[in-house]
């Protein structure tokens, strides 16, 4: 195994553990507030930091989708491409995502800026800036992982096509709907 792909999956594997200490985190609130609200006492902090953690989540949850391959994408309208035009398509495609990412954590950079001094309503000691975070971070997080797949994108549009991440979730053989649909046009 090369120093690409033991980097690679080192640093799958540290998304994946993030994610996974962010929801681990998130559903403990979750069950403290819970438990706390049923015991007729709630906690007046629980809720705020339940939208925090569930906002890392997402963030954090979409660069560990961007390593998989599995965010949102159109694989079957790439796939209906000629090979020819498929590499510049999706090269296309990856440049808009990455852009989007580059402006998104600049954005919210400038706006941790502007929270200097600002903290949390239900917890004083903690603040906005670490609460708003995860957006820059995940957002170098996403383009990391979009780089590292590069080269698997490439292969994907020089070769037979990419994978339905979602047919083969279903347990939906994509080959078969191609076949089933060619016949169906024939």
């Amino acid at each position: 195994m090369g120093a690409y792909t033991k980097f690679k999956n080192a640093y799958f594997s540290f998304l994946e553990a993030i994610v996974v200490i962010l929801v681990i985190a998130l559903a403990g609130v979750v069950t403290i507030g819970f438990i706390s609200r049923y015991l007729g006492s709630p906690l007046s902090w629980y809720d705020e930091l339940a939208a925090v953690l569930l906002a890392w989540v997402t963030y954090y949850g979409a660069a560990l989708a961007a390593a998989k391959g599995a965010h949102i994408t159109c694989p079957s309208v790439l796939n209906m491409c000629p090979p020819s035009i498929r590499v510049p398509v999706a090269l296309l495609a990856e440049a808009i995502t990455i852009g989007f990412f580059v402006f998104l954590g600049l954005a919210s950079y400038q706006v941790m800026l502007i929270l200097d001094g600002v903290n949390m309503v239900s917890l004083p000691s903690i603040s906005m800036q670490l609460t708003q975070s995860a957006i820059p971070v995940a957002s170098v997080l996403f383009i990391i992982a979009e780089l590292l797949r590069l080269p698997e994108v490439l292969r994907s549009a020089r070769g037979k096509g990419f994978i339905d991440h979602e047919l083969e979730e279903a347990g939906i053989d994509a080959e078969e709907v191609e076949a089933v649909s060619t016949h169906q046009r024939g």
